[in-house]
């Protein structure tokens, strides 16, 4: 368990190095801290209470946890596809936004969800073979 805590940790620096590198092109920072900021805020005040309690008065037992990650991972899937969804409809310059982003917002929920039941599955099974202590 500690090398896949070590993996995804490396993982994850890197992926925020590609992201800081990536601000290095904004001209101004000043409307994504601003944007950051508010997903921050919706995130802490919305989207993580509402998934402790959804986890906590409709899942019982072992399926608690990954439900609630993937309801937290969903939330943050959908504050970042907001500003797209948000305004659909044809674009003035078709390269701005060329691809179905709902499409694959729900790809990617479904992912999550199908992630999810694997992972309750593979539980609720190693725990039905496991011996009575």
């Amino acid at each position: 368990m500690k090398v896949t805590r070590y993996l995804t940790g490396a993982v994850g620096v890197a992926l925020m190095g590609v992201g800081a590198w990536l601000l290095l092109d904004v001209r101004d920072v000043t409307d994504v801290l601003v944007w950051l900021g508010g997903a921050i805020v919706l995130h802490d005040t919305l989207i993580a209470p509402s998934a402790l309690l959804v986890g906590l008065v409709l899942v019982r037992g072992g399926a608690r946890g990954p439900v609630r990650g993937a309801l937290l991972a969903a939330g943050t899937l959908t504050v970042v596809a907001l500003p797209v969804l948000l305004r659909p409809g044809p674009r003035a310059n078709a390269s701005v936004l060329p691809l179905d982003y709902p499409r694959n917002w729900l790809i990617a929920l479904v992912a999550v969800a199908a992630v999810t039941a694997l992972v309750v599955a593979v539980r609720g099974f190693t725990r039905s073979r496991r011996p009575p202590s």
